[in-house]
């Protein structure tokens, strides 16, 4: 069904949720959100995440349905964060935070460290360049976090910060999907 999305892991396995219908929402697919928490397994109990333009929150909620210790969840568009709101209520989940706001702003101005950031904004606009430098500051990350990063297949693998490194990727269809490391 349309603007429609299910849990595939933890807690909250097989928990569908109906998210807004607004057209810059784009939930990583299920094949990729599977590949993806296996990567993650080792690391995500307990971890604190940042899911930045967090849309439908397929990433953020996953991360909390399987042990994530907070979430933080950015998004520009105040119909999708009152839907997260509700969602965490609904799954009466205290460790989710919403933010409505511009993410790169947010991000430029809040102090982390975050372990695990989910990086998914809207393809073609060109925001990775910057989006990844702010994160490369020092300070919003902790020691060898994890930083997702989803684009369109055909922009190839994304050009990193100094220190950190191309941990995983993979392709489908016209989204490629990439787990980078921190080495500092």
């Amino acid at each position: 069904m349309p603007h429609q999305l299910r849990i595939i892991g933890g807690r909250w396995r097989g928990t569908r949720l109906h998210f807004p219908a607004v057209e810059a929402i784009r939930p990583t697919p299920d094949r990729v959100r599977e590949t993806l928490f296996n990567w993650l397994a080792p690391t995500i109990g307990g971890a604190r995440c940042l899911d930045l333009y967090a849309g439908s929150g397929a990433l953020g909620l996953e991360a909390l349905s399987r042990g994530a210790r907070e979430v933080v969840f950015v998004d520009r568009d105040a119909r999708i964060g009152a839907y997260l709101r509700e969602t965490l209520a609904r799954l009466k989940s205290p460790d989710g935070k919403v933010l409505v706001g511009d993410s790169r702003q947010w991000l430029a101005e809040t102090p982390g460290p975050f372990d695990v950031v989910f990086l998914d904004p809207p393809f073609g606009a060109g925001l990775l360049p910057g989006l990844l430098a702010e994160l490369g500051v020092p300070g919003r990350l902790s020691p060898q976090a994890l930083v997702y990063i989803e684009s369109e297949a055909e922009a190839g693998e994304p050009a990193l910060p100094a220190g950190w490194v191309l941990h995983r990727t993979g392709r489908t269809g016209k989204v490629g999907y990439h787990l980078a490391r921190t080495t500092v």
